[in-house]
């Protein structure tokens, strides 16, 4: 077994994720492959560096801000804030870490207070985060009280954030969030073991939505909930905008449903109790670049002139949040 990655395999022989366990090793070697990605490297050395920390600390993962509290010297402080800054661009949070406030390119906490009123609750419950970036949404989880949760994205920088957050977080979350580097196309087929299953920000990435919405019915169980939250534009069940090579600057962005159209989908795919929870059109306030990411955003992807528009001239960005049931 790869010590490095022992704890994971662990909790998936807990979770009796048998048929996914075998598959693990090349998984992980291929989606921390060093050829593959010329940075990774870096980012490993960067979160191999952080200082030994005290043992006392103090956590709270059910704040809006992803919290950890201990006592860090200046020389501690600034070590661990150069390191993190290594791992930049931060896109999904905020964090607090030894007094280190990373300031996230998303307000991921507003995103998390519109969705969380309309979930079971996620007591006791096995949880698979999709494409959930750094693990922000992911930690939420774990302090609504969820058994297990597993984050799954392909981006190694993503893992590594993750990691960076867990050597400060350490075992406060008993151990239950974990991140594995693969997409969801890496999912056995008809895994039918977890109790939700998030797929926030993935929908209009997928040339085949439809596709998508099978895989992630697949890794639930019966009975089981789907909360997905993805870009729409107003219209009725007929409409959907396929955006030309970019939309708001974005080169992968393929199918922007309307929010009926979007609940068709679901329907034709499986899912009953289908039910829009939350729509919202994203503010400037809630994605911007700061310290932490430091790149263009959604103020520079928007017409100057009529903000109500993307630069491309379609819908500024709107999105919506559905919930579903697995029969």
């Amino acid at each position: 077994m790869d010590t490095t990655h022992r704890d994971l395999y662990h909790a998936f022989v807990d979770q009796g994720l048998d048929a996914w366990l075998a598959k693990l090793p090349k998984q992980l070697a291929r989606g921390l492959d060093r050829k593959r990605y010329g940075d990774l490297p870096a980012w490993e050395k960067a979160v191999a560096k952080l200082p030994v920390l005290p043992a006392e600390r103090q956590v709270w993962l059910d704040r809006d801000t992803v919290t950890v509290e201990l006592a860090l010297s200046d020389a501690q402080r600034r070590q661990s804030e150069n390191l993190l800054l290594k791992l930049a661009p931060w896109r999904k949070g905020p964090y607090s870490l030894g007094g280190i406030h990373i300031d996230t390119e998303w307000r991921s906490d507003w995103k998390w207070r519109r969705v969380a009123p309309h979930l079971s609750a996620l007591a006791g419950r096995r949880v698979l985060d999709v494409g959930g970036g750094s693990g922000y949404h992911a930690w939420r989880m774990a302090g609504a009280g969820a058994a297990f949760v597993l984050v799954i994205d392909p981006s190694p920088r993503f893992y590594y954030q993750f990691q960076a957050v867990r050597h400060f977080v350490g075992d406060a979350d008993g151990g239950r969030t974990h991140f594995l580097p693969v997409g969801i196309e890496d999912v056995p087929a008809k895994l039918e073991a977890f109790d939700t299953v998030f797929s926030m920000g993935v929908l209009y990435h997928r040339p085949s939505p439809l596709e998508h919405l099978q895989q992630l019915k697949d890794a639930l169980r019966p009975g089981g909930e789907l909360v997905l939250e993805t870009l729409v534009v107003e219209g009725d069940e007929t409409t959907v905008l396929l955006p030309g090579e970019r939309y708001a600057a974005m080169p992968n962005v393929y199918f922007l449903p309307s929010s009926a159209a979007l609940c068709q989908w679901l329907e034709r795919s499986g899912f009953d109790n289908v039910r829009i929870v939350d729509e919202a059109t994203t503010s400037l306030e809630e994605q911007r670049s700061t310290e932490w990411m430091t790149f263009q955003s959604l103020a520079d992807f928007l017409d100057p002139e009529d903000p109500s528009k993307t630069l491309e001239g379609y819908p500024a960005p709107s999105r919506a949040v559905v919930v579903a049931n697995k029969p």
